[in-house]
C-alpha cells in the first residue's frame, strides 16, 4: 500500500508543479512577467537572498544543531534550492502580486539548475549529482508548462481564460493530496529522527529565510511580501532529486520532505497574516 501511495505522490508532485504553471501561463503575457526583472537593484537583492545568504543560514544551522551528517546534508539541499511553484499558492493565499512572484520564480528556477551541481559538491563533498537528473524534471514540469500557457494565451485567449479556473482549482486539490500522502507515506520515518534537532533547525531555515526576504524586499509592500514568501519557499523538487540520486542514506530525503511539510504548515498561516498588511 505504502510503495502504491509513494508512487502516487510522485504523480501528484508532478501533476502540482506543472498544473500550476500552465494555469499562471494562461494568466499573464510574456511582458509582464519580464518586466520586474528589468529592476537590476531588485535582481540583485533575490540573489543575494536566494543564493548567498540562506545558504548561509543553513551552513550556520548545521553547525550549531550538530546533526548526524545524512541530517546536515537534507538541511544543505534545501537551503542551496531556490524557486519553487508552491509560491504562486502562497502570493494567492497572501493575496499579494502573483505577476512579481511568478517573475521572481521564473528567475530564480533557471539559476537554481545551474547553481545546485557547482555548489552542493563543494558544501558535500560526498555527493554524486548528475545535473542532468536535476535538470531535466524541473525545466519539463515547471519551464515548459509556463512556456506553453504564455504560447496559448497570446493566440488563444478565450480558452485559456476558461480554463484558467479549472487548473488553479485542480492544483489546489493536487496540493491537499501532496500533503496529506506525504504524511501518511513518510510519518514513520519523520518520528524517527524527531529527537535529532531537525524540525527545529529546517523551521529556523523558513522563518530565517522568510525574514532574509522581507528585509531585503522593497521598496513597496507588495514586492516585500513576494520576496519574503518567494525566498522562504525552498524547490523541494530540486532538492528531493539530488537526495534520491546522490545519497543512499533515505534520512538525508526524509529531512527535505520535513521540510517541505513545514513550509506548508508555516508559511500558509503567514500568507493569510500578509493579506490583511495588504488590505
Amino acid at each position: 500500500m505504502l510503495e502504491i501511495l509513494s508512487n502516487l505522490l510522485n504523480i501528484i508532485v508532478l501533476l502540482f508543479a506543472a498544473s500550476s504553471m500552465l494555469s499562471v501561463g494562461f494568466s499573464y503575457t510574456i511582458h509582464e512577467i519580464i518586466a520586474p526583472l528589468k529592476n537590476f537593484l531588485e535582481v540583485a537583492k533575490a540573489l543575494i537572498a536566494n543564493f548567498v545568504l540562506v545558504p548561509i543560514l543553513g551552513y550556520l544551522l548545521i553547525h550549531v544543531f550538530q546533526m548526524e551528517r545524512p541530517l546536515e546534508i537534507g538541511l544543505i539541499l534545501i537551503s542551496c534550492a531556490a524557486g519553487a511553484p508552491f509560491l504562486i499558492k502562497l502570493t494567492i493565499a497572501a493575496g499579494t502580486d502573483v505577476a512579481l512572484s511568478t517573475s521572481l520564480l521564473a528567475f530564480l528556477l533557471p539559476l537554481t539548475i545551474v547553481y545546485m551541481p557547482l555548489v552542493v559538491p563543494i558544501e558535500v563533498p560526498e555527493a554524486k549529482i548528475n545535473s542532468m537528473a536535476i535538470a531535466t524534471p524541473l525545466v519539463l514540469t515547471m519551464l515548459v508548462p509556463l512556456a506553453i500557457g504564455f504560447l496559448l494565451h497570446a493566440y488563444i485567449p478565450k480558452w485559456t481564460n476558461y480554463l484558467q479556473p479549472i487548473l488553479s482549482k485542480l492544483s489546489s486539490i493536487a496540493l491537499l493530496f501532496l500533503f496529506v500522502i506525504t504524511f501518511v507515506v513518510y510519518s514513520k520515518a519523520i518520528l524517527g529522527i524527531l529527537g535529532e534537532g531537525v524540525i527545529l533547525a529546517a523551521a529556523l531555515l523558513i522563518i530565517g529565510a522568510f525574514g532574509i526576504g522581507y528585509l531585503l524586499g522593497g521598496p513597496g509592500i507588495a514586492a516585500k511580501h513576494v520576496l519574503a514568501l518567494g525566498t522562504a519557499q525552498r524547490n523541494i523538487s530540486a532538492a528531493t532529486v539530488i537526495a534520491t540520486q546522490g545519497f543512499d542514506d533515505r534520512r538525508t530525503l526524509i529531512v527535505v520532505i520535513l521540510s517541505s511539510l513545514l513550509t506548508l504548515i508555516l508559511l500558509f498561516p503567514i500568507a493569510k497574516f500578509l493579506r490583511r498588511q495588504e488590505k
